[in-house]
Formats: C-alpha cells, structure tokens, sequence
C-alpha cells in the first residue's frame, strides 16, 4: 500500500540526520523574527505618532474655538 502512493520506508535515523543538516527552516525562523522585530518598532513608533498627532489637532481645535 505504502510502495502505491509512491512513498517507500525510510530508515529512521538517517532522516533524522537530514532533517538536523537542513538549515531551511532556520532561515524561515530567522525571517519570522526579523518580520516580528519590525512588527513591534513599528506598533512603538504609532504609539508615539499618534500622542503628537493628538497633540497637533488639540492645538488645532483649541485656536479655532478661542476667538
């Protein structure tokens, strides 16, 4: 059944050996980080932007209010 669906036994450790070698997904772990990091500044930074936007429109809103 198994010799069917094209896949044949594969002994156990040397599939492990080459699961340990392959450095692919290390390099899509290290994306993940990297996209994560960014991910955070940027939220860090809209929080900042968006106090000094407040800001700006207060100021905005207090001048068109005082005669």
């Amino acid at each position: 059944m198994l010799m069917k669906a094209g896949l044949e036994r594969t002994p156990v450790i040397p599939l492990f050996q080459r699961f340990l070698s392959d450095r692919g997904g290390a390099t899509a772990i290290e994306y993940g980080l990297i996209a994560g990091i960014i991910t955070i500044a940027i939220v860090a930074g809209f929080g900042v932007l968006t106090q000094q936007l407040t800001n700006v429109f207060n100021v905005a809103r207090d001048a068109l209010t005082t005669p």
